[in-house]
């Protein structure tokens, strides 16, 4: 470990003098300032920093630094960090070049207001997100932290409340959309789980979309269950939430998969009470060479088949819900140890993976899977599923690569050990018995199999799609550019 010698200097918090002492090393950096006359000190972490704002209304060097209390461990409800802020002038000049916000370095600039003077920075709560904290956490943290910028609700950004499950679409295709493809710079800041992203993305793609579209960008704030994609692409790597990272961060292309059904497929809606047309669809062949039209959706998470999209689908009610993210392991052990004593079901379908053919200059070719019978098939695009639970350990943040993970079918117990090492680092890529592959796309043909079509539905990214008996699906990754999305 390397360090730098600690930076000591007199300053003010809140107009008492304080001594600070910046201390940085490769895996952390502190800000302790001592009060001189009670010696009495607080020590900031940077894993709970959100920034370092310029105070204009004083003189000098003035500073409000912004941090959070972390929720003890020990909660018994869920609840969210507590904003901190503190007055600082003449703090260690080093610390301030590391973490001012300037404006949040330009990625919520106050974009040109529109004719109707609505400004183009949206705040999106996603009130039943998660275990439904957003609410809390926009007005309690997000919005003090922006009054301090200044950002001023109404004026410099817009607040969106979602009423239901198609509020973010809905404001996607009648605000965002016209305003992008008439070139103008949006900033999103999204507060909600892997889902919200997908619905603003699947708002965004439109058939031909225009010359000078401009992509959104999107500060993802995770509120979710899951957070895959916070997760996976370091915005969660410290206890902010995300803050830090829309505060000090940078937008990079969001990489996209593409997942094109049969013709008969529908999307689940209110908790598999009823049935939906996909949100778009695209002419091209199916599997057996015709021509049809075929439902169409985006994600930028996961596609996946059998086991993995059984516990999100009968996870997916209010009941569970409250339980977070044990949720998903409540619903996999009704799965793997069905209560009628019966063994955990095999899935039926052809599995075929598109690989790149590096001697033919780029060609594509399907490749079967030599097996008949599947547990769990698995699209990432991301590492983690999970803040411990490492799908994909040779994915990287945003890098657009698609890798698979499957094996066949085999007792509770052993689904359970084997996925089980995905928490140790994804160590389950190392059993013999999964398959795990980088590839450039997935095909799952159903043909006869599966009367019961709880083993046809599909997951992408959290929304679960049926397809019909008989039917298909196939995953590709999407090249074009839609959104990009703030990392650190």
């Amino acid at each position: 470990m390397s360090y730098s010698e600690p930076v000591i200097c007199a300053g003010f918090v809140d107009t008492h003098p304080v001594s600070f002492e910046y201390t940085s090393t490769r895996y952390s950096n502190q800000l302790k300032y001592t009060y001189q006359q009670e010696h009495h000190s607080v020590l900031i972490d940077s894993r709970d920093l959100v920034g370092v704002v310029a105070d204009s209304t004083k003189e000098g060097k003035s500073y409000c630094v912004l941090y959070l209390d972390k929720v003890p461990p020990d909660a018994k409800i869920p609840s969210i960090p507590t904003l901190r802020s503190a007055s600082a002038r003449d703090l260690p000049q080093e610390f301030v070049d590391k973490y001012a916000v300037q404006a949040f370095r330009n990625i919520l600039r106050r974009e040109e207001r529109n004719d109707d003077g609505e400004p183009n920075i949206h705040v999106i709560v996603s009130v039943l997100s998660g275990v439904g904290l957003a609410t809390n956490f926009h007005e309690s943290v997000l919005r003090p932290i922006l009054d301090r910028i200044p950002l001023r609700a109404d004026i410099d950004y817009k607040i969106h409340y979602t009423e239901s499950s198609d509020t973010i679409t809905d404001l996607t295709k009648n605000r965002l959309l016209p305003r992008a493809e008439a070139g103008v710079a949006q900033h999103i800041v999204l507060l909600s789980g892997d889902g919200g992203v997908v619905d603003v993305i699947n708002a965004l793609l439109t058939p031909s979309p225009s010359s000078s579209y401009v992509p959104p960008t999107i500060s993802l704030l995770a509120l979710g269950t899951g957070n895959a994609l916070a997760h996976s692409t370091g915005i969660t790597a410290d206890d902010t939430l995300g803050l830090s990272t829309l505060a000090l961060g940078s937008a990079k292309q969001l990489p996209l998969l593409k997942a094109t059904f049969s013709p008969g497929a529908l999307a689940l809606a209110d908790e598999a009470s009823r049935k939906e047309s996909l949100p778009a669809t695209v002419r091209t062949k199916a599997p057996d060479g015709t021509e049809v039209d075929a439902p169409t959706m985006y994600g930028a998470v996961v596609a996946s088949w059998g086991l993995h999209a059984a516990l999100v689908a009968d996870s997916d009610t209010a009941e569970y819900r409250k339980h977070g993210v044990q949720r998903f392991a409540m619903a996999a052990n009704a799965n793997l140890f069905p209560a009628d004593g019966s063994p955990t079901h095999p899935y039926q379908a052809q599995v075929s993976v598109l690989r790149s053919l590096p001697e033919s200059g780029g060609e594509e070719e399907w490749e079967p899977i030599k097996r008949e019978t599947h547990a769990y098939v698995l699209a990432t695009l991301v590492s983690n599923l999970e803040k411990e639970f490492t799908i994909s350990p040779a994915s990287k943040p945003l890098s657009g690569t698609l890798h698979l993970v499957e094996f066949g079918p085999m007792n509770g117990t052993e689904v359970m050990r084997v996925m089980g090492l995905a928490y140790q680092g994804g160590k389950h890529v190392d059993e013999e018995v999964v398959g795990y592959h980088e590839v450039e796309g997935v095909r799952i043909d159903f043909k006869d199999g599966e009367k019961d079509e709880r083993f046809r539905r599909i997951c992408i990214d959290g929304t679960i799609i049926v397809v019909e008996q008989g039917g298909w699906v196939e995953i590709q990754k999407e090249n074009r550019k839609v959104v990009e999305l703030v990392g650190p």
